[in-house]
């Protein structure tokens, strides 16, 4: 079961990283874009992680206080909901 979860965690990261990649590249071009939606819902799911790090090495979304300050929320209350769960 614990297998399961790290590998879910790890996808699910990789992907929330990818979006914010994704998502700034086609802002840089003007693109149809990522709904910051998805990107919220993609990070808790899990990937809020892979959110906080996509924002900050492509410099996306770190304007927006939703992003700046609700994913590292979400990631706080992961760790709890975490920390309560594999006690």
């Amino acid at each position: 079961m614990i297998k399961y979860f790290i590998f879910y965690f790890i996808i699910i990261n990789i992907i929330s990283f990818i979006l914010m990649f994704l998502d700034k590249r086609r802002a840089i071009k003007n693109k149809w874009r990522i709904s910051e939606n998805t990107l919220m819902i993609v990070s808790i799911l899990g990937g809020s992680i892979g959110g906080i790090l996509g924002m900050y090495t492509f410099r996306h979304k770190t304007k927006h206080l939703k992003f700046k300050v609700g994913i590292p929320i979400i990631l706080i209350i992961q760790l709890l909901i975490l920390s309560y769960v594999f006690k």
